[in-house]
């Protein structure tokens, strides 16, 4: 990182949260949505994604969500064309565990010499001596699937012995594979899916929180079948919002703990969304919009 002092911003929606000694926004910005189409190749407007990254940066985001395998490695490179030399206050997040085929597919890549190439790799498409935060992608696109992570999170831990990694997470995973990682190596975040329509990990949050651990939900906003409900359409219309916003501000209420990285290639969307963000929403919206996941 460079030698800049700026501190992060608290003007965000949500506040900061510590990741281990790292403070970051509770609103991040995540990268896939910068690599072309089906997360594989180059942007298809090259500008436009600096100009987003750059943007998320001047608003105050400290707090950038990326992997190796967008791309593959097309993100990352874009970030740091956009941003590097980094501001002190910058903390980019990645993962590792997955590689991609010819077809656009998600491999597991989780052997132990995998994990190292991957690491390197995004040290080297970062232009970084050590990464921030690494988490371990588990399982495959279907979702978290039981079964040690031993292997993988100890050859992970390591890395961050030898002071490539300063901070470990796990990503796809379930709340038993979370416990285990937690008896190898400490780890200060767990990025799964979650959002109002999907709320497997209520109770996970819950212990997250009190062990002051993030909970990073990817697909805040449904992914790429956007959410549906008419609670959440009928919370919109009424605070005249947008129901993504709804969406956000109800995932920043939900526990202290939750970060937001809604990804976009929008500058004007990525503004939108901070401003979602900040919906104030009253128990009665709450109560109603608890329901759609119920």
């Amino acid at each position: 990182m460079s030698t800049s002092s700026a501190a992060p911003s608290t003007a965000l929606p949500g506040g900061t949260w510590a990741l281990g000694d790292l403070t970051v926004t509770r609103f991040g910005y995540g990268a896939m949505q910068l690599a072309g189409p089906g997360v594989m190749g180059p942007p298809a407007d090259h500008d436009g994604a600096l100009a987003v990254l750059r943007e998320a940066v001047d608003l105050g985001i400290t707090h950038i969500d990326t992997a190796g395998a967008y791309g593959p490695r097309v993100t990352n490179r874009l970030i740091r064309e956009a941003l590097h030399p980094f501001p002190a206050s910058l903390h980019i997040v990645t993962k590792v565990g997955a590689e991609r085929d010819g077809q656009g597919g998600w491999p597991p890549a989780r052997r132990p010499e995998q994990l190292r190439r991957a690491v390197h790799e995004n040290l080297e498409d970062l232009g970084l001596d050590a990464l921030d935060v690494v988490h371990l992608r588990l399982s495959d696109a279907q979702g978290p699937r039981p079964g040690s992570l031993a292997e993988p999170f100890e050859a992970l831990a390591e890395l961050r012995r030898q002071g490539l990694i300063r901070h470990l997470g796990v990503s796809n995973a379930t709340a038993e594979q979370v416990a285990e990682a937690r008896e190898i190596a400490p780890i200060v975040s767990v990025q799964n899916l979650y959002n109002l329509a999907h709320r497997h990990d209520d109770d996970l949050i819950d212990d997250l929180a009190a062990e002051g651990i993030a909970y990073v939900p990817f697909f805040p906003l449904g992914g790429f079948t956007p959410l549906q409900s008419s609670a959440l359409t009928a919370v919109a219309t009424r605070l005249d919002a947008t129901p993504m916003s709804v969406a956000l501000a109800w995932l920043l209420r939900r526990s202290p703990n939750i970060l937001l990285i809604p990804g976009t290639s929008s500058v004007a969307h990525l503004r939108e969304n901070i401003t979602g963000a900040g919906l104030t929403l009253s128990d009665e919206d709450v109560t109603e919009l608890d329901k759609i996941g119920t």
